[in-house]
């Protein structure tokens, strides 16, 4: 693991571009269902609401517990850690309680994003949890950093 002062975090720019890209994901998933559900007959109305839910509220925690980042942060190379441990991905119960105050905030959630507190949003702060670069992007970000026409 990094020291992590040397560690360079995701700007609010590379975090709202996961976002931006995570709308469109959900989108694709609304549209595929609709396709999917219109080419069934009878498709009991239960199976649509757990579509919807699926779509709304349990396709990021999903993949951050799952795979350490959504669709839009692996985009990015961006990945979701534990704070007290960087190795290690945030729980489902985390996840979960991460997205929602992310929800409830808003756009005002990427406005508490500070290099004062590693780049952790007021969400990633209530669910001790920290946006990272992947190992990849970071040894590319790194590069950059040492250029000498930056």
């Amino acid at each position: 693991m990094k020291n992590p002062e040397k560690l360079i975090y995701p700007l609010v720019s590379d975090r709202y571009k996961a976002a931006f890209i995570d709308a469109f994901v959900m989108i694709g998933f609304w549209f595929a269902f609709t396709i999917l559900f219109s080419s069934l007959e009878n498709v009991p109305q239960e199976a649509r609401i757990a579509a919807y839910v699926f779509s709304v509220f349990l396709y990021e925690p999903l993949f951050v517990a799952l795979f350490g980042a959504s669709i839009g942060h692996m985009s990015g190379g961006l990945k979701v850690r534990r704070e007290s441990n960087r190795d290690k991905k945030i729980n489902f119960f985390a996840a979960i309680f991460r997205f929602f105050v992310k929800v409830i905030l808003g756009i005002i959630a990427l406005f508490t994003i500070t290099k004062e507190n590693k780049g952790r949003a007021i969400h990633d702060m209530a669910s001790g949890s920290i946006v990272l670069f992947s190992q990849e992007k970071h040894e590319e970000t790194s590069d950059l950093e040492d250029s000498p026409l930056l």
